[in-house]
Order: C-alpha cells, then sequence, then structure tokens
C-alpha cells in the first residue's frame, strides 16, 4: 500500500468588494476534510498577505494554502474545486484560481515566484508556465483566472522565518449583512492583559477597535498574535455578542514587513512594487495641503525620487524635521505614475540612520572688550560698535546645533498599519519555523465549529 501524499493547496480571488471570503472557504474546506478524515493537516492554514500595493486587489489580497497528508488525492481535488466553485463571488467579479501540488518539497522556481509575489507584480502567464511544467501541479481557473498568480505565490511562501498567527471567528451568514456587534471595553482588556503577545487589537491613541472589518463579508473578527494558544484564548476573553459559525487559527506573515525585504534601487523600481531604500535626503521637506509630507532622497547612484509621508502614519512631525544631508532607511510602496507627476515612494516606515550637522553662525567677539563685533560688509572684516577696534582677518563662527530628533526606527501608530506591518515591539519577537517534516503538532483547539465556549479539546490529528 503507497503512503499517503503530501498536498500544498493554494486559493486566491474567490472574494468581491461585495462579500466572501476566501479564509472563510479555506475554513469551510478543512471543515468538510476533517468531517470525512481524507486527510491530515501538517501545518495550520497559511494566511500569506502578498504586496499590498497592487491596485486590482479586494481588501487585504489574501491568499490561502492548506497542506496536508492524504490517501485519496483525487477526491481532496474534488471537494477543494466543488468549493471554490459553489462560494467563490464569481458572479461578483471574482476570478478564482487553485494550486494543488503534489510533492514532499515546493520546486525552488515556485518558492522564487512566492518571494516575488510579495513586492514585484507578476503575470498570469507566467503563473500558468510553472502550473503547466510540473506533472505534480494540478491548476484550475475560474473567471479570467488571474487568482492563480496568487493561489501559486501562497504555495510557495513556506514561511520558514518570521511569522504570526491569527485566530478568524466567522459569523453566520444570514448574520453577514448586519453590524457586528462587539465589546470595546472586552477588547481593550483583552489587549492589555495580552500585549505583547498579541497585538493590534485596539487603537489607543484613537480609540478604535482594529479587531473587526465592517465590509459584508463573513469574517466576524481576527485577532493576531505569536503563538495558536494565545490567538485562540484572546478569542475567548472578546466574548462575541452574536452568536457565530466557527473560527480558524491561520499561520500569517501578517506583521512581518515581509513586503518590505526587498532592496530596490530607484532606477529599477516601477509602478506598485514594495521594497526599502537607504537614501540621503537632497531637499528639505514640503508640507503640503491634509499635513502630508514630501520628501526628496536621492540614493547612491545619484538617482532622485519624491518620497511621501501621509498624515494618518503619524510619521509627518518626524518627516518635516528631517534635513538636507541625513541619512535615512525609508520602507514604501511604489505609487502610480501619471502624466503630470513621476513615481513617489509611499512611505511605510522611516528609520533615521545618520543625522547631518547643523551649524548656527555669529559673528566673532572683539578681543579688546568681548562684545560682539559688526561686519563691515563682504570680505571687509569686522568692527566692534563699543571700542572701536577693527579687524580684518576675524571670520564668523560657525556652531554646531544638537537637533530635535533622534537616529532610530520610526513606524506608524497602529491606525496607520496594513496587515504586512511589523509594530514595533515585534522586532525583539522574531520566530522561525521547523520543516514540515518536523512540525509540532497543532494545538487541539485549531479549529472550531461549536461556540468558542466549548473549544475542542480533542487534537483531530
Amino acid at each position: 500500500m503507497c503512503g499517503p501524499e503530501l498536498l500544498h493547496i493554494g486559493i486566491d480571488d474567490t472574494d468581491s468588494l461585495d462579500g466572501r471570503c476566501t479564509t472563510h472557504l479555506a475554513y469551510n474546506i478543512v471543515r468538510d476534510i476533517l468531517k470525512n478524515r481524507l486527510g491530515d493537516f501538517v501545518d495550520y492554514p497559511l494566511l500569506i498577505r502578498l504586496n499590498p500595493n497592487i491596485p486590482w486587489k479586494t481588501r487585504g489580497n489574501g491568499a490561502v494554502c492548506l497542506r496536508l497528508r492524504t490517501h485519496d488525492r483525487k477526491k481532496i481535488v474534488d471537494h477543494v474545486t466543488r468549493y471554490v466553485e459553489d462560494e467563490s463571488a464569481i458572479d461578483a467579479g471574482a476570478n478564482p484560481g487553485v494550486i494543488i501540488l503534489a510533492s514532499r518539497v515546493v520546486p525552488d522556481v515556485v518558492q522564487e515566484f512566492g518571494r516575488r509575489a510579495m513586492y514585484d507584480i507578476l503575470s498570469l502567464e507566467k503563473a500558468k508556465k510553472i502550473a503547466r511544467k510540473y506533472d505534480s501541479i494540478d491548476h484550475f481557473l475560474y473567471g479570467n483566472g488571474h487568482g492563480l498568480i496568487g493561489s501559486l505565490a501562497a504555495v510557495g511562501t513556506q514561511l520558514w522565518g518570521d511569522h504570526t498567527f491569527e485566530a478568524i471567528a466567522y459569523r453566520k451568514l444570514e448574520n453577514c449583512k448586519t453590524t457586528r456587534k462587539i465589546d470595546p471595553l472586552k477588547v481593550i482588556k483583552c489587549s492589555e492583559e495580552t500585549f505583547p503577545n498579541t497585538f493590534n487589537n485596539y487603537d489607543f491613541a484613537h480609540h478604535r477597535v482594529l479587531i473587526a472589518p465592517h465590509g459584508p463579508d463573513p469574517v466576524f473578527c481576527g485577532v493576531r498574535g505569536e503563538t495558536p494558544d494565545i490567538v485562540v484564548s484572546s478569542l475567548e476573553m472578546i466574548k462575541p455578542k452574536e452568536q457565530l459559525d466557527g473560527y480558524m487559527v491561520f499561520r500569517s506573515n501578517q506583521g512581518t514587513n515581509m513586503h518590505l525585504l526587498n532592496e530596490l534601487e530607484f532606477r529599477d523600481i516601477k509602478p506598485y512594487m514594495s521594497g526599502f531604500s537607504v537614501c540621503r535626503v537632497s531637499k528639505n521637506p514640503n508640507i503640503i495641503h491634509g499635513g502630508h509630507v514630501i520628501l526628496e532622497v536621492k540614493d547612491d547612484c545619484g538617482n532622485s525620487i519624491a518620497a511621501a509621508v501621509y498624515e494618518p502614519t503619524d510619521l509627518t512631525n518626524i518627516a518635516s524635521r528631517l534635513k538636507i544631508g541625513d541619512v535615512v532607511e525609508i520602507g514604501f510602496g511604489v505609487g502610480e505614475s501619471t502624466s503630470k507627476h513621476q513615481e513617489v515612494l509611499n512611505v511605510e516606515y522611516l528609520s533615521i540612520v545618520q543625522l547631518s550637522q547643523e551649524f548656527r553662525v555669529y559673528n566673532p567677539f572683539c578681543e579688546d572688550c568681548s562684545k560682539r563685533m559688526k561686519s563691515e560688509g563682504k570680505n571687509k572684516g569686522f568692527q566692534c560698535e563699543k571700542c572701536g577696534s577693527r579687524k580684518s582677518t576675524a571670520q564668523k563662527i560657525r556652531v554646531n546645533q544638537e537637533r530635535d530628533l533622534k537616529t532610530g526606527l520610526y513606524i506608524p501608530s497602529p491606525r496607520g498599519h496594513r496587515h504586512l506591518t511589523k509594530p514595533s515591539h515585534r522586532y525583539d519577537l522574531v520566530k522561525s519555523f521547523l520543516t514540515i517534516d518536523s512540525a509540532s503538532k497543532l494545538i487541539g483547539s485549531w479549529v472550531s465549529s461549536i461556540p468558542l465556549d466549548q473549544r475542542i479539546s480533542e487534537n483531530r490529528l
């Protein structure tokens, strides 16, 4: 009897702005596989946030990958495709793509595709070419099939490096067009008691709940954190006020800055790319309408470009105090060029590497009476108004001034965070993941279709 196959299932673009959700579809697929004992999951479902600057994305540009071992590949394929066909928003403009790779190892070209999907624009034709190259890959397209790009990228992204977890709670379908009922005080209490092991639950500066979306999709809320146990227990602390359908834990690249790890030279950038650059301020900041700040920065090759720091990031107070010559590292997304404007770097974080020196210039002191002298004109020296002493060779005095800025990292406040933005405290919490072959067992309560106060106590795997 043959051993089980390891399947990597990528799914993307099943939702629309009018509703549906790829993670919810994955939740239903997982429940179906577990209920019918069709396979054993070797990793938590992956929620992979791709390049957030893609203009045609729906909401958070997230794709999903499921990894499991099974003795019945055909039945898994049938289940996945049936769910995608039945539960995608194809009639509302969704263009799903599905990748099913049967292999112990993800091919290098698929991994590279996933890496580039974090910061670049990739074509559907490229994704199709890779999918057709391997006999071990089944692929399915619906609508125009544009979701094949994200599904292939999700399979290629294995998250061996830094990662976080999110427990997403789902609404019953009959409630999806109603207002979510969530108690801000419970969210605040949860945030205070679980930080730094959970993050971005509540924006204390602007008094906003951050865990709940506002659209018609089936997500009730999602709690992000460092371990599966903490995000599940946090859901229980919040105690949603409406009866939910269930929840599932995802392993994710959220909160990792994964889209900003690629260093870009200004000559190579294209609209919608993401990355970072170490550069020098070449023009003093300009504060424009709305409180936004525009900088001009220059890289080591002498190429200059405008960089915009927007008011909602709460970084404008820092950016406006930069000076010509300051060396900074910026993480950015590239804005679209128009007939009137070249590309602009939309700044997502700002790290001051080196501050240029700032001087104040004073007239010299009189050697006879110690009073400050007065200039007699350009290159004509100085005269003391008190005692009349003249000094033709005297020079103005340059005094170094302390800047009202400090070197270091500056990131947006929570209201300016994207899904991928790394919170400041997470720079000390970077972690890695073991290979699939040595992955720890999943916690028993990683997926549940029963109320949160009746968590699954048995690990089905």
